[in-house]
């Protein structure tokens, strides 16, 4: 898999979901996916680990909180 369109910063991670993928980020959104993302047992999220690796996952919480600000 090629990780150039993987984010490595809040500021790519921020135009990826809200100008490439034209994802608004909603209070609820945001919810949403902090929840998904902090449940190892969910099936997205275990997806997401297998593709992206553990660390992706803590960087994508950690921007999800940020945006929350």
């Amino acid at each position: 898999m090629s990780t150039e369109f993987i984010p490595t910063s809040y500021e790519q991670w921020h135009h990826c979901i809200t100008v490439s993928c034209k994802q608004p980020l909603t209070p609820a959104f945001i919810e949403s996916r902090i929840a998904a993302l902090n449940n190892l047992k969910d099936h997205s999220t275990r997806r997401f680990i297998e593709l992206y690796g553990e660390h992706q996952r803590q960087n994508t919480l950690a921007w999800f909180e940020r945006s929350k600000s």
